[in-house]
């Protein structure tokens, strides 16, 4: 069983900045893809980023690709989303997501684990 805990949500102008934060528990967060996924009012969850075991692969969604980055630091377990020049349609409820089928996988039912989210609103 893997318990994560999404932190670094909060309110920002477009153009800004934010990190997000996921903290894993369990000794076998080193061996899982780890993902992150958005939700906004009314529609469905959709994926954002994704990062290989490792960390050597990495994959975004187009509507980020360029202005998220998606990291990981297994000594902490940790999986990072620095998110940059952000805009007003990336407001969301971000949530972190362990276990992938694969790093390119961006359907929500391929991973097995969901931290509990945080909100991020981009004002305009």
């Amino acid at each position: 069983q893997v318990q994560l805990v999404d932190t670094g949500g909060g309110l920002v102008q477009a153009g800004g900045s934010l990190r997000l934060s996921c903290a894993a528990s369990g000794r076998t967060f080193s061996s899982y893809t780890m993902g992150w996924f958005r939700q906004a009012p009314g529609k469905a969850r959709e994926f954002v980023a994704a990062i290989s075991w490792g960390g050597g692969r990495t994959y975004y969604a187009d509507s980020v690709k360029g202005r998220f980055t998606i990291s990981r630091d297994n000594a902490k377990n940790t999986v990072y989303l620095q998110m940059s020049s952000l805009k007003p349609e990336d407001t969301a409820v971000y949530y972190c997501a362990a276990d992938g089928v694969s790093y390119r996988s961006v359907y929500p039912n391929s991973y097995a684990y969901w931290g509990q989210g945080t909100q991020v609103t981009v004002s305009s």
